[in-house]
């Protein structure tokens, strides 16, 4: 006869078994099953949003009868049952189930599963606000971005960037201290009659000013104001060339770094320790020189 806690020990172990395995299926982007969840996930989520951007434009021209209106809330049914649906299977499936809830990507996905909910909850709340709320289901778009590093040249492209970032805080955080001084300058120089009623507006108008953007709806008036701002133009220029020299230069050592890397023979594994005799990963001996 076999005893209640043997049994109670296989069906632990089985659910055991059965959550690792939807975990690997939703979050395991290693895996092919992964990256296709991921990717799926992603279109729904812009599939859902492109409904919005629909419904929103039909609502404000034509004069939708009722069950026009039925057939868009049937959609963002069905759009908010499988966004639950998908919300709850990760919130189960994760080792720490309340660290994915407070997480960046698990609170991006309990605010797109809610609109609806809000609304039958609070329709005075939900009235006003429904659509702009909707719209942010495109920030689950991203999770695509998460399915770039398993393409070579956009992975490499990131490498840049990561490999880049302290420069780039860098560049950016001078960048910030210059339009502050470029702001209070106009600030003092141009004053409030010429449209510089505040600092903030006046580094708004800095800002603007070295993107070359030029909106138009502040302009200095005196003789100083525009010396400056023309200086300002010339280092807008500069700004824009400084992080894309930085991404190019990490991009072409990325590219020299995966000329000149090992490739296992075996598993085809890279990336080993410069001077590693053996694979780290399946322990195949190393050719001794690179390419690929």
């Amino acid at each position: 006869m076999v005893s209640p806690f043997y049994c109670e020990v296989i069906v632990s172990g089985a659910a055991v078994s059965r959550r690792l395995r939807l975990y690997h299926f939703l979050f395991d982007q290693n895996t092919r099953s992964g990256r296709r969840v991921e990717a799926c996930c992603g279109f729904f989520a812009l599939f859902s949003v492109a409904i919005i951007f629909i419904e929103s434009g039909i609502g404000t021209q034509y004069h939708l009868t009722f069950e026009e209106w039925r057939s868009f809330m049937y959609l963002e049914l069905l759009v908010t049952v499988v966004f639950t649906l998908e919300y709850f299977l990760r919130v189960l499936s994760w080792p720490e189930p309340a660290k994915y809830v407070f997480s960046f990507w698990g609170i991006i996905d309990l605010v797109t599963v809610l609109p609806l909910y809000v609304l039958w909850l609070w329709p005075e709340i939900g009235i006003h606000y429904l659509f702009a709320w909707r719209a942010l289901r495109t920030i689950r778009v991203l999770r695509v971005l998460k399915l770039l590093r398993y393409m070579s040249s956009l992975r490499i492209f990131w490498t840049a960037i990561v490999n880049a970032r302290h420069q780039l805080m860098v560049f950016y955080f001078l960048i910030a201290i210059v339009m502050v001084v470029f702001g209070s300058l106009m600030y003092g120089i141009e004053g409030p009659e010429n449209g510089f009623t505040t600092l903030g507006a006046s580094v708004y108008w800095a800002i603007v000013t070295a993107t070359t953007v030029g909106y138009g709806d502040i302009v200095p008036h005196t003789p100083v104001g525009r010396i400056v701002a023309s200086l300002l133009i010339l280092i807008g220029y500069s700004v824009i060339a400084i992080p894309t020299g930085l991404i190019t230069t990490q991009m072409s050592n990325e590219y020299q770094n995966r000329r000149n890397a090992r490739v296992c023979p075996k598993c085809q594994h890279t990336g080993h320790v410069k001077g590693a005799r053996y694979c780290s990963a399946c322990g195949t001996e190393l050719p001794l020189s690179g390419g690929q």
